[in-house]
């Protein structure tokens, strides 16, 4: 009998065996799903509903029908009705109307209705008066809301209505236009402050001042989108002026690296759909008593980035500055000197909305949202910048979230690939190791890997419906003549989530 050591192949075979094994193992115990987070109940109030799809067909029907350059005679007497309505509205003194008057909706209804004359060309409606009144009711009805209660849902509505709606009805005639008719920059009210400044791509930005963002990422879609009121921005950040070199300075938090700070040409870089410029009222009374309030508040925020690491916050608690989404970046810096941004919070309520959110991180869903900030009655317009190149991208990815947003609310839940769960626990490990030397590792700090995986799938789900709705839209524009709107953007944004992502199962 042979009672010698096996033979070497017999050995490796063994070896190999166990290795296997130890693998398997390894990849099962690290393909363990996270237990499931508790339900989120959401803020419990009721999401805005526009309602008005007859409208939109007649808006779009009218344009269609319009002959360029001929005048349409309800053009002449729409553009003066407004004009009449605005400057009623002009001399109206303080606290000024009420959110419930028919004035407003009188505004409102024309203003929608001069929207496809004014992108079919007819000279009654010059793309120039459109931007003027677009302006005009821009600054009357923050004006009104300086003494309507926030909190109240009429106010809310009303802000909404004339300040998202008119927004809309403007980048609907815009892209229309050729790319190099559509205006880069429009201004708004030239408010007034004592803090130091620089002059900004022909604005002049002072510290204290808040930069309302929209970023080219999917997220930066559900973020906008997913909100009882959708809006248009994703992104807050607060600047800073130094007072002896004019520096600018960006302060805000980002998902992969938390609280940063860098110059105003980097925070430019940077993808951006939009941006808003957001000043506080000069005669607020804590201005009226300390005019350098805004650069107090901007270089308390900077000394603090500056000072300690701040990570991000997921779960969008915005009364505990210890981490910062970037919201708060602007709001603990006011919060401290008197000044309460966010007079009217944001609420997240719809269970479509707040499953998907709360896969993501999210815990609070009554918070401060960056599309709400421009409804703060505190806050005045200064300016908006849109790039006109990627303004038809902003709108497509909007309507490509609304659409997956509607199958959330059908009860479809934001999944991911299980089978890469073993390899995103490994990514993590490296990103907590990178973490704990200063670095930035592939999954953030405080994302845990099955969130990772499902923003995966969210990007890439998002960026496969996008861009079938493209081609789409080529196909519309090719048939009809004209760039589709929005609400036939969102009609053919279904049909490709159909046809691309389908119904996947969750995980």
């Amino acid at each position: 009998m042979h009672t010698g050591n096996p033979p070497p192949q017999h050995r490796w075979r063994r070896v190999f065996g166990r290795g296997l094994l130890v693998i398997g193992v390894l990849f099962a115990l690290l393909a363990i799903p996270e237990p499931l987070p508790p339900s989120p109940t959401g803020a419990g109030k009721e999401p805005f509903i526009w309602n008005r799809q007859e409208l939109w067909s007649d808006l779009e029907s009218t344009f269609a029908q319009a002959k360029v350059p001929a005048s349409s005679p309800a053009a002449g007497i729409l553009a003066s009705n407004l004009t009449a309505q605005l400057d009623t509205l002009a001399r109206q003194p303080a606290p000024g109307l009420p959110p419930t008057a028919i004035l407003f909706d009188e505004i409102e209804t024309n203003f929608f209705r001069l929207a496809p004359l004014a992108a079919a060309g007819d000279p009654s409606v010059p793309l120039s008066f459109f931007l003027d009144a677009y302006a005009q009711l821009r600054g009357e009805i923050k004006r009104h809301s300086e003494h309507w209660p926030m909190e109240a849902r009429e106010p809310r509505e009303r802000l909404y209505r004339a300040l998202y709606g008119s927004r809309a009805a403007v980048e609907e005639v815009l892209l229309q236009l050729p790319a190099d008719r559509i205006p880069a920059l429009l201004e708004g009210v030239r408010e007034p402050s004592q803090a130091p400044s620089a002059l900004v791509h022909r604005i002049a930005l002072h510290s204290g001042d808040i930069l309302v963002s929209r970023g080219g990422a999917a997220t930066s879609a559900l973020i906008a989108r997913g909100n009882d009121f959708p809006g248009n921005f994703s992104h807050v950040a607060l600047v800073h002026v130094d007072e002896q070199t004019a520096a600018v300075s960006v302060i805000e938090s980002h998902i992969e690296c938390g609280v940063t700070v860098s110059g105003i040409e980097k925070y430019l870089a940077d993808t951006k759909l939009r941006i808003m410029v957001l000043r506080l009222r000069a005669d607020l009374p804590q201005l009226v008593a300390d005019p350098l309030l805004p650069h107090k508040a901007a270089s308390r925020a900077l000394m603090e980035a500056r000072g300690r690491h701040i990570p991000y916050d997921f779960s969008m608690d915005h009364a505990d500055p210890a981490k910062q989404f970037c919201s708060e970046v602007a709001a603990a810096a006011y919060q401290p000197l008197g000044v309460r941004l966010w007079m009217g919070m944001s609420h997240l309520s719809t269970p479509g909305v707040t499953s998907w959110l709360g896969a993501l991180g999210v815990r609070h869903f009554e918070t401060q949202e960056p599309s709400d900030l421009e409804y703060d009655p505190q806050l005045r317009v200064v300016a908006e910048w849109r790039d006109p190149e990627t303004l038809f991208k902003d709108h497509v990815d909007n309507a490509v979230i609304d659409v997956m947003l509607e199958r959330a609310e059908a009860g479809e839940r934001l999944g991911y690939d299980w089978h890469k769960l073993p390899f995103a626990r490994l990514a993590k490990a490296y990103s907590v190791v990178k973490n704990w030397f200063g670095g930035i590792g592939p999954i953030p700090e405080g994302m845990s890997a099955t969130t990772a995986l499902r923003v995966e799938r969210l990007t890439a789900n998002h960026a496969a419906i996008a861009a079938r709705l493209l081609e789409k839209a080529e196909a519309f524009k090719a048939g009809r003549g004209y760039v589709p709107p929005y609400w036939e953007l969102v009609r053919l944004a279904r049909e490709a989530l159909s046809e691309t992502v389908g119904r996947q199962p969750g995980s």
